[in-house]
């Protein structure tokens, strides 16, 4: 029976911590490189802030790295390096408020909205100025959801994770994480009401899309109505 495209993957990655489990750094590199980019665009929709995604994921695999040896392999490397991300993101958030730092529903420019729709106006100031509203209100909607929802909702709705995977980053069953996601799409659909999002024929950005589907958002092709 062949192997899934996660299989393959998972095998890829077990090879890899074994290589620098074994003292070959050059595999430890590789390991950074395929899931760099998923760790800070995790970090970015959990705090809001780019510079903070980007130190977070720089200190989680330093300590994925001094922590490697203790890494059993019960579970796969990427959900190891999640809950890392995950745990300190939110307690970064966590920190921010108790500080009573500015929150991200109050920011001017949230660096989400801007990578989605530099991607999704392609170069049309009307349509960036509509899909900055659109994506506002959803990320709003999104920040307003209970923390260990919202991380639910990033993980599965935005990074693609299988209610299994989700409920070994945050610790939970998956019966909880159906639930989260079950109120999250209601709370967020009635947050979004009628609106509709015009999109390029290749579709939306990767930063929203999978959230938008989970909404129920009726996306339209371009000049329709």
């Amino acid at each position: 029976m062949s192997m899934t495209n996660a299989q393959r993957e998972g095998a890829a990655a077990a090879a890899l911590v074994a290589r620098a489990k074994a003292g070959d750094v050059r595999a430890f590199e590789e390991l950074v490189r395929r899931y760099r980019h998923r760790i800070v665009a995790l970090a970015l929709h959990l705090t809001g802030s780019r510079s903070e995604a980007e130190d977070i994921a720089q200190d989680v695999f330093l300590g994925a790295f001094r922590a490697l040896d203790g890494f059993e392999g019960r579970s796969e490397f990427f959900t190891w390096v999640y809950r890392m991300a995950v745990n300190r993101s939110l307690n970064n958030r966590r920190n921010r408020m108790r500080r009573g730092e500015e929150s991200l529903e109050h920011r001017e420019h949230d660096p989400r909205i801007d990578l989605a729709v530099e991607v999704d106006a392609g170069g049309d100031p009307r349509r960036a100025a509509e899909l900055r509203q659109t994506y506002g209100r959803l990320l709003r909607a999104l920040d307003s959801l209970p923390l260990e929802m919202r991380t639910s909702v990033v993980l599965v709705s935005l990074q693609g994770m299988s209610h299994g995977e989700a409920a070994v980053v945050q610790r939970c069953s998956e019966g909880t994480i159906a639930w989260r996601m079950h109120e999250a799409r209601r709370r967020l659909h009635e947050a979004m009401g009628p609106d509709r999002v015009p999109r390029r024929r290749a579709g939306l950005s990767a930063h929203l899309e999978g959230l938008l589907a989970e909404v129920g958002l009726p996306a339209l092709e371009p000049g329709r109505s």
